[in-house]
């Protein structure tokens, strides 16, 4: 959970990218240039989620 304002922005910021990334592929290339960007931004996301070392310790 965001613990104040920028880090909220810069979550937004990122959802924001993501949807514009995906009506692109939509835009030129159609559904399987669709699935394929979401088949790179999972592979994108769970590399940030499940970096070694963490960003933060609990």
């Amino acid at each position: 959970m965001p613990t104040n304002e920028k880090e909220l922005n810069a979550n937004l910021f990122d959802q924001l990218t993501l949807v514009e990334r995906i009506e692109r592929q939509l835009e030129n290339g159609g559904a399987e240039a669709v699935k394929t960007e979401i088949e790179i931004l999972k592979k994108e996301i769970n590399r940030k989620l499940y970096q070694q070392p963490p960003l933060k310790s609990e």
